[in-house]
């Protein structure tokens, strides 16, 4: 990773450039205004974001451990930096952050068709479950659950 560039926990400041980078990232589907910042809220001490000093160019978002399981809710980089390592640096950051909490299991979905994702979460560890499940977001909104034990 560039030495500019920061991993570290998202701020309500944050939020402006949060949902920006969400729409670029997700242009099809992005979070509305009002989840991201209830997603703060709720969730902020399992957000993490990828700072340059100027603007944030990723973030991945885990839920509050329920018992001893956390679901990864989304997982983003500026489309002009994928490829090059930094999901799997957010990823591996956001799973050493449950792994500390004593969380035992990680769940995720995944659009199926999106191989580069996939292979990824199959890098760190996480399998499918079952199939992926048919209009799982609504119609033709598929997804294939992935899980990991930590």
């Amino acid at each position: 990773m560039p030495p500019l560039l920061q991993i570290r926990a998202v701020t309500e400041a944050d939020l402006p450039e949060l949902v920006r980078l969400d729409a670029e990232a997700f242009p099809s589907g992005p979070y509305p205004y009002f989840v991201l910042r209830q997603f703060l809220d709720a969730y902020g001490d399992h957000m993490l974001v990828l700072d340059d000093g100027a603007s944030l160019l990723g973030y991945v978002l885990a839920t509050a451990p329920n018992r001893d399981l956390s679901w990864i809710l989304s997982l983003a980089i500026t489309p002009g930096l994928q490829g090059q390592g930094l999901g799997r640096r957010m990823m591996s950051e956001i799973l050493d952050h449950l792994r500390s909490e004593g969380v035992k299991e990680v769940w995720l979905t995944v659009e199926p068709g999106n191989d580069t994702a996939v292979l990824l979460y199959r890098s760190l560890g996480f399998a499918p479950e079952g199939t992926p499940r048919k209009d799982y977001f609504g119609p033709h909104q598929h997804r294939l659950r992935m899980a990991l034990l930590l």
